[in-house]
């Protein structure tokens, strides 16, 4: 495991849905990576707790979506004490020296990244993939994020190569959109959560215990 190349892909998955499945693993056919891994965060700093559910349902909810893809589910945050993505990749970086790791987002997070704690000190510690979303272009492009960021743009193409792997480097991918989303599974079907079991699964990252009852 110790040299795979590694997108991560972090979020609520409040739940996860097969959108995230479809764009991990054109991600992973776009940059010839081994594998991703699906950091559930315990509680996002920038989003509302109010119709957030148990990390639990949500790691659970993750694995079943992730079954049988070169897809890990984590919930590594718990175990870090981190809130913040910034704190969070330092700490990847150290525990892992060795994996290489890209850091994914869509473009609407890009559009707000200079709102994030330390977002320069991310875009140093390892390649940002951005994935394209309907709308967005115009927002990506006026943001002060984009305008620092932009004079390291590079293809796709750069991390096919060992050597050629460095940060800062922006590499914008676009493929065909999915209208599936958490808010809109929420609002169809609010009680879904409830549904699946509460039981201890393990974190396919650490291997350790998340409990059942995890909040």
């Amino acid at each position: 495991m110790s040299g795979m190349p590694t997108a991560l892909l972090g979020g609520s998955f409040n739940p996860a849905h097969g959108a995230h499945r479809k764009i991990s693993l054109e991600i992973l056919r776009a940059l010839e990576l081994a594998e991703v891994w699906w950091l559930v965060s315990p509680g996002n700093p920038m989003k509302p707790r109010t119709g957030m559910a148990p990390l639990s349902a949500r790691v659970e909810s993750a694995r079943r979506q992730a079954r049988r893809a070169p897809i890990r589910v984590t919930a590594i945050e718990r175990e870090l004490r981190t809130r913040y993505t910034a704190d969070t990749l330092r700490k990847l970086v150290r525990r892992y020296p060795r994996r290489r790791f890209v850091w994914v987002m869509g473009a609407d997070n890009l559009a707000q990244f200079h709102r994030w704690r330390d977002w320069r000190r991310i875009a140093r510690m390892m390649p940002i993939a951005v994935v394209a979303r309907p709308g967005y272009d115009d927002a990506v492009f006026a943001s002060p994020a984009m305008a620092w960021l932009g004079r390291y743009r590079k293809p796709p193409a750069c991390l096919k190569f060992r050597e050629t792997w460095s940060a800062p480097a922006l590499l914008t991918l676009r493929f065909d959109p999915d209208s599936r989303s958490a808010t809109a599974i929420r609002q169809a079907d609010p009680d879904w959560a409830d549904r699946l079991p509460r039981r201890d699964v393990r974190d396919q990252v650490t291997h350790h215990i998340i409990p059942g009852d995890a909040a």
